[in-house]
């Protein structure tokens, strides 16, 4: 799953948060949304909190949220080489 290499990448467990997918500036707007979808699917789905993550599913309602908020304002639509959000 790619949520899972990205928690290896960042230093595993402890150090991933929903705002922090929101704001890597690696990602598109588009794979972030996409990874804060299967972080929100994990923490609400039929085994909830089986993993226990550490965290809510408001906090990636608003990690979402900021996200688009970007995409809105113009930040994060570009390709990574130009800059992303």
């Amino acid at each position: 799953m790619v949520f899972d290499s990205l928690k290896q990448r960042m230093g595993g467990r402890d150090n991933l948060t929903p705002m922090q997918v929101a704001q890597h500036p690696l990602f598109t707007a588009r794979e972030k949304i996409d990874l804060l979808h299967q972080i929100k699917a994990e923490v609400t789905g039929k085994d909830v909190n089986a993993d226990d993550l550490g965290f809510e599913p408001e906090e990636v309602d608003n990690a979402i949220a900021y996200v688009r908020e970007g995409v809105e304002s113009g930040v994060g639509t570009e390709t990574v080489l130009k800059g992303d959000y």
